[in-house]
Order: C-alpha cells, then sequence, then structure tokens
C-alpha cells in the first residue's frame, strides 16, 4: 500500500525545519510599488529614468540562535534560522529601496538584483539595487 504525500521533505529528526513556516504574504503586491527584475515592463513604457536606488540591512542573530546553528551545521543541511534571517532581510532591504524610488517620484524598480555579504562572521548584509523609474501603459 502506498503512503499519502508528505507535505514537507523527509529530514533526520536532528534537521527538521521549523514548523510551520512563516505563512505566504497575501496575494497582491508585497511591496508598494512594481519591483521587477527584468529590464522593462510588458504593456509599460518608461516615461522617466531617475537612476539608481538601493535599499541595505545589516543583521544578525542571536547568541542562542547562533548556538543552535551552530549544532545544527555539524550535521549538514539547511540551517532554518539563517534561511529566516535572510528571507526578513531581503524584505526589508526591498522596502527601503521602494521607499528611496518613491522619494524621486518613482512608481517601480526595474533590473532589481540582491547583493549579500557577510561582515565580521555574525552579521549579514543585504542590499536590494535596481533603477527607479515612472512607468506608464504603453500606447
Amino acid at each position: 500500500m502506498s503512503q499519502p504525500p508528505q507535505p514537507y521533505p523527509q529530514y533526520p529528526a536532528h534537521q527538521q525545519p521549523p514548523q510551520p513556516y512563516p505563512p505566504p504574504p497575501p496575494p497582491g503586491p508585497q511591496f508598494p510599488i512594481l519591483v521587477s527584475t527584468m529590464n522593462d515592463v510588458p504593456g509599460q513604457e518608461i516615461v522617466r529614468v531617475f537612476g539608481e536606488v538601493a535599499g541595505l540591512t545589516v543583521r544578525s542573530r542571536s547568541f542562542g540562535s547562533n548556538f543552535s546553528a551552530g549544532f545544527r551545521s555539524l550535521g549538514g543541511g539547511e540551517i532554518p534560522e539563517y534561511t529566516q534571517l535572510l528571507y526578513q532581510s531581503r524584505h526589508e532591504a526591498i522596502m527601503r529601496m521602494c521607499q528611496h524610488a518613491m522619494s524621486f517620484g518613482a512608481n517601480a524598480v526595474i533590473a532589481m538584483r540582491f547583493d549579500c555579504n557577510e561582515i565580521a562572521g555574525t552579521m549579514s548584509e543585504v542590499a536590494a539595487y535596481g533603477t527607479a523609474v515612472l512607468l506608464q501603459p504603453a500606447t
């Protein structure tokens, strides 16, 4: 007899992911303006280019989280504490980039990219950057 499908991959007991994972974002836009990794947006034309914008965040895990993550890393596999930290850091960096773009009057950021670095072995820096533009429907 076959087993029912499992909602999560089967991990060894010492590598179980946190349950439950954070809820998915609500339907609809996650950010106050359009953010795209593409260089143009289908159905839209670029009316004005404001230039490069960026958002940055630097975060560190608490001592307790670093300690437990260190033990998890001994067994290999994903380290959920750091996955969650980077997920939150990326979101914060994009929000700050959007605020920077909106301060120019932009309604979109195109060609968005991330850059991630480690600082002093205990902190992670995440930068989101792209080109702030004003879009309007193509005619």
